[in-house]
């Protein structure tokens, strides 16, 4: 009963304007920081991990608007499920739309660090192009059945669940549909390498390398940034990386933490620091959270 509660409230935002779901979304990170102890917590510890020039004060104060960008983003999320096409379209710009068509038929991977505006990043794509893409199962089927309708209602899109592994993508890829792939969190120690994140060492997935390797496709870096005063979202396009894969595995994913760490020293606050990122350590080494 009470996800349904929770939908019909979500269904009469996407009616709103930009300009009242901005700061009540804000207003809803603030109750969440205060309120979210342990995800509070964990995002204080990435911090202070990743960024230790940052001073304690500097760092609550990062954290309390890491909390405003995500509250704000997902009282903008039932746009992106439930308003017409040309509202999505309005509400994200895309920068840099021709690298990917000029692409097109082609094996391609888009890169897709875990910021605040990644699921407008998304919407707003399949507007354009159809692509594949891994989603979690959700433990309610309702908000499970809420969630895969609204992210592939445009188009022809792929959603692969995490439950079936690899190989969906790697058909997608090898059909020429391109890939939507979100490769910097911890996924256990299976298929990941110790390398640098920031001052830390985090466990990183090889997947890029492999799959495109495996396939022959490109790499193509696709970013979202929320963008200040309810004024929506801009994806950008960046260059496609040249000498990928580059044969050395550890290279490719030092390379890949190292382009995140570029763009999230852009906009820092909107990075996802409420994930446990160091979950999993070296062995013998203590547990950060």
């Amino acid at each position: 009963m009470l996800i349904r509660i929770v939908i019909a409230l979500a269904w009469v935002l996407h009616f709103l304007p930009l300009s009242l779901l901005a700061p009540v979304g804000e207003a809803v990170g603030t109750i969440l920081y205060f309120l979210g102890r342990e995800r509070r917590e964990v995002c204080l510890t990435n911090l202070a991990r990743c960024l230790p020039e940052l001073t304690e004060v500097g760092r609550v104060a990062l954290a309390r608007a890491h909390f405003r960008a995500f509250g704000r983003s997902v009282l903008e999320r039932p746009i992106l499920w439930w308003a017409p096409r040309e509202r999505v379209m309005r509400l994200v710009r895309i920068v840099g739309m021709e690298r990917i068509q000029a692409l097109k038929g082609q094996p391609l991977v888009l890169l897709a660090p875990h910021f605040v505006g990644l699921d407008a990043g998304w919407a707003r794509l399949t507007c354009e192009i159809d692509m594949a893409g891994i989603y979690s199962k959700q433990k309610d089927p309702l908000f499970d059945e809420l969630l895969l309708s609204g992210r592939t209602r445009f188009g022809s899109q792929r959603a692969i669940s995490r439950q079936e592994g690899v190989r969906p993508a790697l058909a997608a890829l090898k059909e020429g549909i391109p890939f939507y792939y979100l490769p910097d969190q911890d996924y256990r120690s299976r298929d990941a390498i110790f390398v640098p994140f920031f001052a830390a060492s985090a466990a990183t997935i090889t997947g890029l390398s492999r799959m495109t390797r495996l396939t022959g496709a490109r790499v193509l870096p696709c970013v979202t940034r929320m963008l200040p005063g309810g004024a929506g979202y801009e994806l950008t396009c960046h260059p496609v990386w040249e000498d990928f894969p580059s044969g050395d595995d550890a290279a490719d994913a030092r390379r890949m933490n190292a382009f995140i760490e570029e763009r999230v020293r852009e906009m820092p606050e909107q990075y996802f620091w409420t994930h446990k990122r160091f979950k999993t350590r070296p062995p013998g080494e203590a547990k950060w959270y």
